[in-house]
């Protein structure tokens, strides 16, 4: 029933419906507040959330919906389960960058099943299933992802909004050439997967709806999404919702350009 291949076309019909809700307040006069964490909420997060929940819940009745905005009224469950995000980035999109996403990821059993991140503003979709490969859709023209080998000098990706000193010490602790872009929302692993980036090293606080979806699209082009020690980020309804620092790569971490090593201390 939860096999993710099977829902893929769904999921990206879902949140293009809620990115084209997002944009017509984009577009318009947002109204926004700030919740008890200091974050911002708009009116778009919560018309993209209601109508990912109520799709959600006529593609899968019963499953439990775990979002930034809501929860489900029933209790969860630890076989299949949604995770959405229905704006990630509210920061950007209130800075009209375009670097926002809608994140919706179904987790069976604690793997990643099948994922969808809308980019709107970009007019990006990409979609991924376990063992079937991660996607871009531009307009009608769908590209497979591939991760690249990186190249002489490392291209490290980092938050638009969110700095870190943690991030520089990591920095200066590489002893090889880098460059540092930066990019909002789940996009930061979707430059990975498409090999624009190699590594995205995340000290700052997640959440499981934030990196879920992006992370099933990069792993499934390639990449490695891992804690400190090396350990697979993984999801759960009964997991802690905050994710630990992590680093996402579009390599092995055994790569001689890069080690686990200069995480270690920062």
């Amino acid at each position: 029933m939860h096999e993710g291949i099977f829902f893929l076309e769904d999921l990206v019909r879902i949140a293009r419906r809620a990115g084209r809700a997002i944009m017509d307040v984009y577009e318009g006069d947002k109204a926004a507040w700030q919740k008890e964490d200091g974050s911002p909420l708009t009116t778009a997060d919560l018309h993209a959330d209601e109508i990912i929940r109520c799709e959600l819940e006529k593609l899968c009745p019963g499953t439990f919906i775990l979002s930034e905005e809501s929860v489900s009224e029933n209790s969860g469950s630890s076989e299949a389960f949604f995770l959405v995000d229905p704006l990630d980035g509210t920061k950007e999109f209130l800075k009209r960058n375009g670097e926002f996403t809608v994140n919706i990821a179904l987790v069976v059993e604690g793997v990643l099943s099948a994922s969808v991140v809308e980019a709107p503003a970009l007019r990006d979709t990409f979609f991924a299933a376990k063992g079937r490969g991660a996607w871009r859709l531009s307009g009608d023209k769908s590209t497979r992802l591939l991760c690249v080998p990186p190249p002489s000098i490392l291209r490290v990706i980092g938050s638009r909004s969110h700095g870190d000193e943690r991030l520089q010490r990591w920095l200066s602790s590489l002893a090889i050439p880098f460059q540092l872009d930066s990019a909002g929302s789940s996009l930061k692993f979707c430059r990975i997967a498409e090999g624009r980036a190699d590594v995205y090293p995340r000290f700052g606080p997640t959440s499981q709806w934030d990196t879920a979806a992006a992370q099933l699209v990069l792993e499934e082009a390639g990449g490695r999404v891992v804690d400190f020690s090396g350990k697979h980020l993984g999801y759960g309804v009964y997991r802690p919702i905050l994710n630990p620092a992590f680093i996402a790569s579009g390599f092995e971490l055994g790569h001689p350009f890069f080690g686990l090593e200069h995480l270690e201390g920062c």
